[in-house]
C-alpha cells in the first residue's frame, strides 16, 4: 500500500491490468450486484437537479421507481446508492442498439445537456473508495463480470491507475495523480 496525500492506495491499483471491454461484458456492472451505485452526499442533489434532462432516456420501469422512491435510497449498510429496477438495473441505465448497457447521465453529459459526468463511484470503477476519519482507502474491486477487462488490460499493457486517469484526477486532482504515477513508476522499477 502507498500513501498519497490523505489516500491509502492498494498496491494492486498499480500492479493489476484493466481495460473495460463493453463488447464482451455488455455493461454488466450497471446491472448486477445487490444495490445501486454508491453516491457521495452532494451527488444525490446533483442527480435530482439534472433529472429532467435525463428523464426521457430512462425506461418506464425506472421512471416508476424514481416516482415512488426517488433517485437514491439507503442500502443495507446505510449508504446512499442509486435506485434500482427489479433488484438489478440502476435506474439510470439504458441499452444501446447492440444491447450494451450504458449510463443515461453520461449520455446527457456527452450530448452537452448536463455538466455532471456520472457518479464518481461509477466513473472510478473497478476502484472503490472507502472513507475513514483520517484517510480514504483506494481499493481494487475484483468482480467476475470484469474478467474480459482484465484480459484486455493485460493485452494492451494498461494498469488500473492508467485506465482510470481521468476519474482519479476528477476525484483527487492533477497533482495527486502525478504523484501516483511517480510512485507507480518507482514501484515498477523496483520490482523488475
Amino acid at each position: 500500500m502507498f500513501q498519497i496525500g490523505d489516500a491509502i492506495v492498494a498496491t494492486d491499483i498499480i500492479e493489476e491490468s484493466f481495460l473495460c471491454d463493453l463488447s464482451v461484458c455488455k455493461g454488466e456492472c450497471c446491472v448486477e450486484g445487490d444495490a445501486g451505485a454508491p453516491l457521495e452526499d452532494d451527488e444525490v442533489r446533483i442527480i435530482e437537479d439534472i433529472l429532467p434532462q435525463v428523464w426521457d432516456d430512462l425506461s418506464p420501469q425506472a421512471q416508476e421507481v424514481i416516482k415512488k422512491q426517488g433517485v437514491a435510497y439507503k442500502d443495507s449498510d446505510g449508504d446512499m446508492v442509486t435506485s434500482i429496477v427489479n433488484g438489478k438495473d440502476c435506474v439510470f441505465t439504458y441499452y444501446d442498439e447492440t444491447g450494451i448497457c450504458k449510463c443515461a447521465i453520461e449520455k446527457a453529459y456527452r450530448e452537452n445537456r448536463v455538466d455532471f459526468y456520472k457518479p464518481i463511484s461509477c466513473h472510478l470503477y473497478p476502484i472503490r473508495l472507502e472513507s475513514y476519519k483520517n484517510f480514504t482507502a483506494v481499493n481494487y474491486h475484483r468482480w467476475s463480470v470484469c474478467k474480459a477487462a482484465v484480459l484486455l488490460g493485460k493485452k494492451e499493457g494498461l494498469k488500473i491507475y492508467q485506465f482510470l486517469k481521468e476519474p482519479l484526477i476528477r476525484r483527487f486532482g492533477e497533482d495527486w495523480y502525478k504523484e501516483l504515477t511517480l510512485v507507480a513508476e518507482e514501484y515498477t522499477k523496483g520490482n523488475q
